[in-house]
């Protein structure tokens, strides 16, 4: 057999070999840093007998899939630790991810002190260099395997495979788990780990199902490696948004109202209310948007028209019961079927369209109470939510100009670099999950995909993400821990209108089906406020900032002279406080840094008497002493431009 390997040389043998013999037969060293093969573009074990030409590269710690390998088998490590010292936890699942590889146990909460324990515990079974032996066996006896070994969720796990399928196991020293791998040779391949944290999971992310225990770690092949990423991984939580929004007083839950019912405290108020009226004004003043108010909730005739009642019940609100009650109200998880109504509220000619109608929207979604986070995934949440009316030929156009208005915002945000594009698209394979015919599909999809083409807009294609009545474009972006949210959605929808019965009269005075764009400017304001906490680190472009300019007196003899200043700023729309605490005004100074506040207007004697403010910025430091009117001309032209003042380098 010909093997060809990854520098195009090739191998050639008369019998079988496993990858790992071959590697070997490449070099010793070769072999003694191989973590796992990719046998003709698929990730195989080492130990994988090749009896056929094939392609073959041998993959290292340097490869994405060689160190997903080392932390998989992190992740069995930590599993055998468990059961030595929790005989008690049933196994679940444990595989590697982005950041590592953690592992769901049904079991007590684990405290810090536990993670401590089974450290040293896997440290143990490293230096051991337990071998790790793959092992098949039919269903059925698979199933008695671990029914014997008392664990439950494996059993469930094998009995949703296939009836003639042979089961794949991993057994290392004593313990044995349900596997595919692949995995290291032995144990001591795993050079350099952390178990970071644990927290709840449910098993199969289903809140009906069992409460887990998840434990995170993460493992390198090098220890500066692992204290590198440690390093990164201190600042990464330290600008997580559920940290630093609560220290800064942005948001607050309370256990008593409702998890995933974020309040929103002054500051983080004032911010949201900031981005609101901006894209409100945008919206109705540059983009031609008509502004709508619509109810919170309504029956569920409308949501059965909609179709969301057979797709999306399950994620929404309702109240009453359909059997014993004559009407059952819901909350509104989105806001188009009250928008469509408002458009078949008067009759519209082929002149009339586009209509653009744009709404704050407040939406609510019950959520899994397992994906809550912050702010980023919540029950009740706020929208820059709009649907166009349009007719067929005016489509791609305005579908161009809602991706221009969208990238738009990001640039003012200061984020579209951190952007990813995704074309969301039906499943054909699950036809139940949506309505319309499979042609209706692929014209639109093919509409969208010439579009992000002739715009140039990198983009990847996701299958099964499309909404149930139109494939969509998705906006996304990561958080401090890799995880992937959409931020901004485009849907191109071509079946909703005559569900509803809606039509505009064409030039020949006959009845026409427009088509429908849903979508947003730029999102939802929570998650958007998220991202912005964690993407600045809580100093916010200065038009953002809830308090954007600190006036520090002295001493109490020129706070009148600071109320004035105050006084002026505000009049020219600026938010203002003044510090008039007995404290050195070091100390003040310092506060106010901690605070993140983009300016600091100091006031003294000289100030007062010729008029000054002496301005302090975390941009540039001390900016020198300034007419007060000087620096209201400058911070009014860096608010109304929005702009991002970068920080400059300053002397310690």
């Amino acid at each position: 057999m010909k093997i060809t390997l990854k520098d195009g040389s090739v191998k050639e043998y008369a019998e079988s070999k496993s990858a790992f013999d071959i590697a070997m037969d490449i070099s010793e060293g070769l072999a003694r840093a191989a973590c796992c093969a990719k046998i003709n573009g698929q990730v195989a074990d080492l130990r994988t007998v090749i009896d056929s030409d094939c392609e073959l590269a041998i993959c290292t710690a340097s490869d994405a899939e060689g160190l997903a390998t080392i932390r998989h088998t992190a992740s069995h490590v930590l599993a055998e630790a468990v059961k030595r010292l929790f005989p008690d936890a049933k196994l679940t699942i444990g595989p590697s991810i982005d950041t590592g590889f953690y592992y769901d146990f049904d079991h007590a909460p684990f405290a810090r002190e536990d993670l401590d324990a089974l450290e040293a515990e896997m440290k143990k079974i490293i230096k051991a260099g337990e071998k790790l032996e793959k092992f098949t066996l039919p269903r059925q006896e698979a199933i008695r395997f671990m029914e014997e070994r008392n664990e439950p969720y494996k059993v469930e796990l094998i009995r949703d495979l296939p009836e003639d399928a042979e089961i794949s196991f991993y057994r290392q020293g004593e313990f044995v788990d349900l596997c595919a791998g692949p995995h290291l040779m032995s144990t001591k391949g795993v050079k350099a780990f952390k178990l970071t944290s644990s927290s709840m999971a449910y098993w199969r992310g289903k809140s009906e199902n069992a409460m887990l225990q998840r434990i995170y770690g993460t493992a390198f092949n090098k220890k500066e490696e692992l204290e590198e990423y440690l390093a990164y991984w201190e600042n990464v939580k330290n600008r997580d948004h559920n940290k630093l929004g609560r220290e800064m007083e942005l948001f607050t839950t309370v256990d008593v109202i409702g998890q995933g019912l974020p309040l929103l405290m002054p500051k983080g108020a004032k911010i949201i209310q900031t981005m609101q009226r901006w894209i409100e004004d945008l919206e109705d003043n540059e983009w031609g948007y008509t502004r709508t108010k619509t109810p919170l909730m309504a029956k569920s005739d409308l949501y059965k028209i909609s179709g969301h009642w057979d797709h999306y019940k399950e994620g929404m609100f309702v109240f009453g019961d359909e059997e014993n009650d004559k009407e059952v109200y819901a909350l509104r998880p989105m806001t188009c079927p009250f928008q469509y109504y408002v458009y078949k509220a008067t009759q519209h000619s082929y002149r009339d369209l586009p209509c653009r109608y744009s709404e704050t929207s407040t939406l609510f979604r019950n959520e899994d109470s397992g994906e809550m986070h912050g702010l980023t995934r919540v029950r009740q949440f706020t929208i820059s939510e709009g649907h166009l009316i349009v007719r067929p030929d005016q489509m791609v156009k305005e579908f161009k100009d809602c991706l221009a208005l969208a990238k738009y915002c990001l640039t003012v945000l200061g984020v579209e670099e951190d952007v990813t594009y995704h074309l969301s698209k039906w499943d054909p394979n699950n036809r139940e999950k949506y309505i319309g015919e499979p042609e209706v599909w692929e014209q639109t999809e093919g509409h969208i995909r010439d579009i992000l083409k002739e715009l140039n807009i990198e983009f990847t294609e996701d299958v099964g993400e499309a909404a149930f009545y139109g494939p969509k474009v998705d906006i996304n972006a990561r958080n401090v821990y890799g995880k992937e949210d959409t931020m901004i959605t485009i849907q191109w929808d071509a079946l909703l209108a005559e569900q509803f019965d809606m039509y505009y009269i064409d030039q020949n005075g006959e009845k026409q089906r427009p088509y429908i764009i849903h979508r947003t400017s730029m999102g939802c304001y929570e998650r958007t406020l998220a991202w912005l906490i964690e993407k600045y680190e809580g100093k916010f472009p200065t038009w953002l900032c809830p308090e954007q300019v600190r006036v520090l007196p002295i001493s109490e003899k020129y706070s009148d002279y600071a109320a004035k200043v105050e006084a002026k700023l505000k009049e020219n729309g600026i938010l203002a406080t003044t510090d008039n605490r007995s404290e050195k005004i070091g100390f003040k100074i310092r506060e106010a840094r901690l605070d993140k506040l983009p300016y600091m207007l100091v006031v003294g004697q000289k100030e007062e008497d010729e008029n000054l403010v002496s301005v302090r910025s975390r941009f540039a430091g001390d900016e020198g002493q300034k007419t007060l009117d000087e620096f209201i001309g400058q911070i009014c032209r860096e608010i109304r431009t929005k702009e991002i003042r970068k920080e400059e380098p300053q002397e310690a």
